[in-house]
């Protein structure tokens, strides 16, 4: 099969839908073919996740350390996924990635809700202005969904199933020197948080920790690609949610912009099967879950701290790495057993939180690199962390 982008022409409904099947089939491979692409961007740890020096603290920060501050008319991405480097991957129609993937290939969960685009880390300060869910779908989506374009254009594309990434990473390259494709090579340095929409998310690492018999575990995520619009196919720590307001209101926006209300939303839905509606109006305080998990955190049963922020290779998804960190009594208290699946995914419990377990899942399992980077900056401070 040859490469719509290579024939000269925009692909047909099914074919878009061929390569998206592809890309969800495949992000794992991807995401290491994507890496390759940046020889020149640092790295968090051993993992792919890309950073810029000052990303990651010497030491863990308190999440009640970092201040959040607000930029109202910030200047626009140079780069929005609707050039036409981006359009020659959509079919006749759409106007930008989303356009195509509810048409075509809609999640369960895909809304274009309000959210957080991040401007500048500086830590503990973080910077951030307004955006919409769909400008991050648009070019961090549409720049993964070219990658595995190629891939589906490659004639050894089987080397993915026999393992062979780096042949494969330097078929999905597309010219010699490993150049990235063109609308990749649009975006330029992922890092780089002015050019694109900046969209972030938290993920957070939950660690079960028991002082009585010193055994401490986590919760992982595995995300459906029929469910989710990022991600789909791979493991994720757990929970991990897009940062932005619980509801589409002026001052939603700004009593929202907390990165601890962001986190216990998460644990709400991810971890209790809460629905995402609140209402105009939502009282934290109040809330029974909010108020026993900062009250938790405020007398040192339940520890956040956040460890650094990162862009993921292929779709430059960009995460805060975060850990929770709860006394057994408490997590049970809170949390009961865990259920099996959630609206995003299957859910694996109780997986120990110790030196093998830690390393398979950085280095061999099909782990979102943002994942990744956590549990390895984790076991990194796990003296401090515990």
């Amino acid at each position: 099969m040859t490469s719509h982008s290579k024939a000269g022409r925009r692909p047909t409904g099914p074919e878009w839908a061929e390569v998206r099947d592809r890309l969800n089939g495949n992000r794992h491979e991807l995401a290491r073919a994507a890496g390759t692409l940046y020889p020149g961007v640092a790295r968090a740890g051993s993992t792919r996740l890309l950073v810029r020096d000052g990303w990651i603290p010497i030491t863990p920060l308190d999440l009640r350390e970092v201040r959040l501050g607000w930029v109202e008319d910030a200047p626009a991405p140079a780069v929005t996924g609707r050039e036409p480097e981006a359009a020659a991957l959509l079919p006749e129609g759409a106007g930008a990635y989303p356009d195509a993937l509810g048409s075509l290939a809609r999640p369960r969960l895909f809304e274009d809700r309000t959210c957080y685009r991040l401007l500048e880390v500086a830590w503990p300060e973080l910077t951030f202005t307004r955006a919409r869910y769909f400008d991050g779908v648009s070019v961090g989506e549409a720049a993964a969904h070219e990658l595995a374009a190629h891939e589906l254009a490659a004639p050894e594309s089987a080397a993915y199933a026999r393992g062979a990434h780096e042949r494969a990473a330097h078929e999905l390259a597309g010219t010699a020197g490993g150049r990235p494709p063109a609308f990749r090579a649009l975006v330029g340095d992922p890092t780089d948080l002015r050019r694109r929409p900046a969209l972030c998310a938290v993920s957070t690492l939950t660690l079960r920790h028991d002082r009585r018999t010193g055994e401490t575990s986590f919760v992982l995520h595995w995300r459906d690609p029929a469910r989710v619009a990022h991600g789909g196919g791979l493991f994720q720590v757990m929970p991990v949610g897009v940062f932005q307001p619980a509801h589409e209101s002026a001052g939603a926006e700004r009593a929202d912009l907390d990165l601890w209300k962001c986190v216990v939303r998460e644990y709400a839905e991810e971890f209790l099967g809460r629905g995402e509606e609140y209402g105009d109006g939502f009282d934290y305080e109040s809330w029974p879950l909010y108020r026993s998990l900062t009250d938790a955190r405020e007398d040192g049963r339940v520890r956040s701290l956040v460890l650094g922020v990162g862009v993921d290779p292929l779709t430059f998804a960009t995460d805060f790495l975060t850990v929770t960190v709860l006394e057994a009594e408490t997590f049970d208290a809170v949390f009961g057993e865990v259920a099996a699946s959630n609206s995003e995914g299957r859910v694996i419990g109780r997986v120990p939180f110790e030196a093998e377990t830690v390393r398979r899942h950085v280095r061999d399992e099909p782990m979102q690199a943002a994942g990744a980077a956590v549990l390895e900056l984790a076991w990194r401070h796990r003296a401090a962390l515990l």
